[in-house]
């Protein structure tokens, strides 16, 4: 077992498929090599991160797996404790689902993905604009909900989708999707994206809270930390899962991980949270989706 005091698993959020997700998780994007996911994946462990967000394109998946194989007994923890999301990388995109899917799975080594989703809505390859995207994304989700039925994904869904990808997806799928993953932070309120997850039972996940670190260095955000006695990050992670939003922090230090996790024992004002939510311009630190047809 760890040396230091346990600390209790963070708060969940009740996915469409019965299954509780934790709040927050270690985004694992641009960590690699063998010896930084296995600190990392320590690091957050032992400050009660429950769940790791992975994708194909991370090229982390076997180094993930067996970082967690190898720790999850030191902390007293079994496969069922932790929440495991990969991603379908955009060469996968149709034809070529179902074996993208399963070599996530076989990287990963872990029995089944709880989450798994796809990546991006184009197709590599294709412009944005080319017509085969919506029937490439169409192939994709029914390779997903074959390995969905039969217990390999507990549950899928898609990341980087717009209003118009999403209800294109409602109308064709036989499985919903249980969550969305996109940029979200006070710049970026996404609410037309947050209405449409809201009408059909889709969780709502954030990436990018931190909008690539140039947030941490807004004068509205450094102002309420200092309120607070809090960082900033804090203060932007915590602005997120106020709403109920679970977040995906990703760093490779160990202190930051767990100053990350400490966003639970503190409440923002009703004033803090408006003040932080008007920042809201639409800028984007990442891809924008949204001329992907």
């Amino acid at each position: 077992m760890s040396s230091s005091t346990p600390v209790p698993p963070s708060p969940s959020v009740l996915l469409n498929t019965g299954v509780h997700m934790p709040l927050l998780g270690l985004g694992t994007y641009k960590l690699c090599g063998t010896d930084a996911v296995y600190q990392a994946v320590d690091a957050a462990l032992d400050a009660g991160y429950r769940s790791f967000d992975s994708a194909s394109v991370y090229r982390n998946e076997a180094d993930l797996g067996r970082a967690l194989k190898e720790l999850l007994p030191k902390y007293g923890l079994s496969r069922e404790d932790v929440f495991i999301t990969s991603k379908l990388g955009p060469k996968d995109q149709g034809v070529n689902a179902m074996d993208g899917a399963l070599h996530s799975l076989s990287q990963l080594d872990l029995g089944y993905i709880d989450l798994y989703l796809i990546h991006w809505p184009g197709t590599q390859g294709l412009d944005v604009a080319d017509q085969r995207n919506p029937g490439n994304r169409a192939q994709s989700w029914v390779a997903m909900e074959e390995l969905h039925t039969k217990g390999k994904l507990k549950a899928i869904g898609v990341s980087n989708y717009t209003p118009g990808h999403m209800k294109e997806l409602m109308q064709s799928c036989k499985v919903p999707p249980a969550l969305l993953q996109v940029e979200f932070h006070p710049r970026l309120c996404q609410t037309e994206l947050r209405k449409v997850c809201v009408e059909h039972g889709v969780c709502f996940q954030a990436y990018s809270s931190l909008g690539r670190g140039e947030l941490a260095n807004d004068p509205v955000v450094t102002e309420v930390a200092q309120r607070y006695g809090r960082t900033p990050a804090q203060v932007l992670l915590r602005w997120a899962v106020q709403q109920d939003v679970p977040v995906l922090p990703k760093s490779s230090q160990s202190d930051r991980i767990k100053q990350n996790a400490e966003i639970f024992d503190f409440i923002l004002s009703e004033g803090d949270m408006d003040k932080l939510t008007e920042l809201d311009c639409g800028q984007r630190f990442c891809w924008d989706p949204s001329e992907v047809i």
